[in-house]
């Protein structure tokens, strides 16, 4: 058994690619010249297609999102330090007092500490009564 080094086993292949290349060439000026209107037609169709979709792709795109800022006038006057804004946003994300105390390299009772405060800035009684009035603030997405 024979091996056939992998250069000419590449240069047939090439070869066969190109004669394959050259008759569909040769099959494509045949139909070129006994159906010129549709060869033309097609052409034209195939561009407005194109063109369509590129304008329609621009024309319908969603808007990029705009950056989330915070509402930083709501949050001066409540007088939201950084970490509470932090503890805040896990509050939203549904973690509980020990997920965030780990997630802030805090301790629970410090968390417990800044959800008071974050209750009573907002005037909440509960959880989701807290996170509801930071997004009607605009401190939540």
């Amino acid at each position: 058994m024979s091996t056939v080094p992998w250069k000419h086993l590449l240069g047939y292949a090439a070869l066969l690619a190109l004669g394959t290349l050259a008759l569909q060439w040769l099959d494509y000026q045949r139909l070129a010249r006994l159906h010129p209107g549709d060869v033309y037609l097609f052409l034209v169709a195939t561009g407005f297609l194109a063109l369509g979709i590129f304008v329609g792709a621009r024309a319908f795109a969603a808007p990029p999102p705009t950056p989330f800022d915070g509402n930083l006038r709501a949050r001066e006057a409540l007088g939201l330090s950084e970490r509470e804004l932090e503890v805040l946003h896990e509050l939203a994300a549904g973690r509980a007092n020990k997920e965030i105390a780990a997630r802030l390299h805090v301790s629970p009772n410090t968390v417990k500490t800044h959800l008071a405060n974050l209750f009573a800035k907002l005037g909440a009684r509960r959880r989701t009564e807290a996170i509801r009035r930071a997004r009607e603030l605009g401190l939540l997405p």
